[in-house]
């Protein structure tokens, strides 16, 4: 291969294997198991992320209503008007 492609490929490769071992050493220190702390403060994550999701979902049908409504005047005014 030409030297002039090797030249700034080496650097480019030399830092994708550092990030790749840096993620490996991260991983093989990382504990299989969460303590029960985090476990419970993941699960109470989760339970208000499932209530903000029903309101958002709760939110969202009331904007279609409103807008249905709008949408219905409109056309009224248009039609009889």
């Amino acid at each position: 291969m030409d030297p002039e492609f090797l030249a700034p490929l080496i650097p480019v490769v030399a830092i994708i294997a550092f990030a790749a071992v840096k993620i490996a050493r991260i991983r093989a220190t990382r504990p299989e198991s969460l303590s029960t702390d985090v476990t419970a403060r993941l699960e109470s994550l989760e339970h208000g992320f499932e209530g903000l999701q029903q309101e958002l979902t709760e939110t969202q049908e009331r904007l279609d209503f409103a807008e249905r409504l709008l949408s219905k005047a409109r056309e009224e005014r248009r039609i009889g008007g």
